[in-house]
């Protein structure tokens, strides 16, 4: 006769605390310890561990939304025609891509390689606007031309962008709460603490700033969100089998190759995840993606048939080419070495910078120290992938996550158009917080006596996670507009072209708002200065050249005396038409020259001014009139 069992040896079950989940079937790839059983049991729950992760993106990013625009939101949302029109903008978005109405302006095609289709955050750009009132069709072309300069339409563009601001961090928060309950359901199914970690430690760091402190990153930020739910869904349908969970994975797959191409990943990272955390075989785990190949091809579908291929004559231009003048072992030595600052970044996250393109980073080759570290880092990565792979721990899918991402940034496989950036590491830096969080569950393990763990472990990552926190407020401070950007950064990466010319560039801007002649001048000079330095960096560089010449025809403007800035402003304007015939406002500027020019009774370089504007714009009346009234031949019409 069995034994009965009695109130005294009955197991019961703590209602404070959940029931850790069984491992799979075939191994757990984290070996099972009550960590929790060292921490009150409500912090083991998703409730708390979200509203932790809520609160603390929130409170570290609200200092973001008083930011005005910086960076790229210039030609993905203030110059962007469909954005203003609202709803009705909305299927031009969704069909064309994501820079083209930025290179409608500047009469040009795509000139990055592979071309931006992400439709999707800039979607919501356009309703944004539909509840802050669209711009009417009439006066959408005078707003995204006059979009990034000083004056009264400023004020009302920057207080859109606090509340565009405000939206990417509420985009983050909710982020962050998914990538908790991805690392918590996934990856650290039995160990809520470590995945409370991680993803603490992703949301504090502060090479993410650039993600969330400029708005048009807000792609990154839904591409990551939308990764996390496909796998979540995935995963509910493999355990539960329901044909709900399975649809919803693939449009959620679907949406985030509409937030970004990276989504290409899940291919490769879900069937690890599922030979890792569920205990499928390799064949299984294979098999069971074919759905989400079926998103792929229907995406790449629509995507191949929208955008256009890259305009040839931008291949050359060191800005969407940086190794436009490198060697082709110039060229792999660099990127090689390159791929490891995006590590460096992620351990010690200082200086950062808005920009490491041509000529900050030097070329290298492969006598270059650190092409060898990095090549030995990555190598060795590989060789630990492998090795944890076997042994199905959870750190193999942390390298994979990390590697996957890098591969699709670090120009050795792909061309990007650019050397690196700081948003470019968002997914792979997921990678990385897991393997934080691992590494601290590891650690305690050696401690022997639990308190003292339970010390060491609070106090170590509560001072990481304060340090962070702190270089992350500081630096969204930063992102406040692109002089603040840009003249901040200016020490961090000086041989930056792009950080000397917009740093020049918002000299300029706001020159024009100066009532004070002396500082006027001033910061009309501080920009050529700064435009002399990007020239001699980039000799064939349009917008330098152009921003010279409105530099110098403003000085001019302010020393009426003689015409030598006028001069050198003429001499300027002509190397834009040479290189770029069709700049935009370049006619319009010619002919404001040619008006100095005669005010100064410089009669020949007024004419030749109005008579380059006529031929830049055959429909400027102001310079075929003027040219008619001096007596001189319209050329050019």
């Amino acid at each position: 006769m069995a034994k009965k069992q009695t109130s005294k040896n009955i197991p019961v079950a703590n209602p404070a605390r959940p029931t850790p989940k069984p491992a799979p079937s075939l191994s757990n790839p984290i070996p099972f310890v009550d960590v929790d059983s060292l921490f009150p049991a409500w912090l083991s729950s998703f409730k708390v561990q979200a509203i932790i992760i809520a609160v603390l993106s929130f409170l570290l990013y609200i200092n973001t939304v008083s930011n005005e625009y910086a960076l790229d939101d210039t030609a993905v949302i203030l110059k962007n025609e469909y954005v203003y029109q609202g709803f009705t903008g909305i299927p031009t978005i969704l069909t064309t891509d994501a820079f083209d109405s930025y290179y409608k302006q500047f009469k040009t095609g795509n000139q990055l390689s592979g071309g931006r289709y992400r439709p999707l955050s800039i979607v919501t750009f356009a309703i944004e606007q539909q509840f802050m009132g669209t711009v009417p069709q009439s006066a959408i072309d005078s707003v995204v031309t006059h979009a990034d300069e000083k004056g009264p339409q400023e004020v009302i563009l920057n207080r859109n962008m606090h509340i565009r601001h405000f939206f990417n961090v509420v985009w983050f928060t909710l982020s962050m709460i998914t990538l908790l309950y991805f690392l918590r359901f996934i990856v650290f199914r039995s160990n809520p603490i470590m995945a409370l970690l991680a993803a603490a430690l992703f949301t504090v760091h502060p090479i993410h700033t650039e993600v969330i402190a400029n708005v048009k990153s807000r792609d990154e930020i839904m591409s990551l969100m939308f990764m996390c739910l496909t796998y979540i869904f995935a995963f509910k349908y493999v355990q539960e089998k329901k044909l709900v969970s399975l649809i919803s994975a693939m449009v959620l797959f679907f949406l985030a190759f509409l937030s970004k191409e990276y989504a290409i990943t899940v291919l490769v990272l879900l069937p690890l995840a599922l030979y890792l955390f569920q205990g499928f075989s390799v064949g299984k785990s294979i098999t069971s993606v074919w759905p989400y190949l079926l998103v792929f091809i229907v995406y790449y579908a629509i995507r191949s048939h929208i955008v256009a291929p890259m305009n040839e004559a931008s291949n050359t231009d060191l800005l969407n080419n940086p190794y436009a003048l490198a060697s082709d072992k110039e060229k792999m030595a660099t990127e090689i070495s390159t791929a490891f600052n995006y590590f460096r970044l992620l351990v010690f996250p200082y200086p950062l910078s808005a920009d490491y393109s041509y000529n900050q980073i030097p070329y290298k080759d492969f006598l270059h120290p650190m092409v060898w570290l990095s090549l030995i880092f990555h190598l060795g990565l590989v060789r630990a992938f492998f090795y944890y792979l076997k042994r199905k721990n959870v750190l193999s899918f942390a390298i994979g996550m990390y590697l996957s991402h890098l591969m699709l940034v670090c120009n050795l496989f792909f061309d990007i158009g650019a050397t690196m950036g700081e948003r470019l590491i968002y997914h792979s830096s997921v990678g990385f917080a897991i393997a934080f969080g691992y590494f601290a569950y590891l650690g305690f393990q050696k401690i022997k006596s639990p308190e003292t763990g339970r010390l060491v472990l609070l106090g170590g990552t509560t001072v990481i996670l304060l340090l962070c926190s702190w270089v992350t407020v500081a630096r969204n401070a930063d992102w406040k507009n692109n002089f603040t950007l840009f003249s901040h950064d200016l020490k961090n990466a000086p041989n930056s072209i792009i950080i000397n010319a917009n740093v020049a560039s918002s000299y300029i801007d706001m020159s024009n708002i100066e009532p004070n002649p002396a500082k006027k001048k001033e910061e009309l000079e501080h920009g050529v200065v700064l435009l002399k330095k990007v020239l001699s960096l980039h000799n064939t560089y349009v917008i330098g050249y152009f921003n010279l010449g409105l530099a110098y025809f403003k000085l001019g403007q302010l020393d009426s005396l003689h015409t030598v800035y006028a001069d050198s402003s003429k001499t300027d304007f002509e190397v834009v038409k040479t290189y770029y015939p069709k700049y935009p406002r370049l006619g319009e500027f010619f002919y404001n020259l040619g008006v100095f020019f005669y005010l100064h009774k410089e009669y020949p370089k007024a004419v030749s001014c109005w008579q380059s504007s006529l031929k830049i714009d055959p429909g400027n009346k102001d310079a075929a009139h003027a040219l008619s009234v001096v007596g001189a031949p319209v050329i050019g019409r």
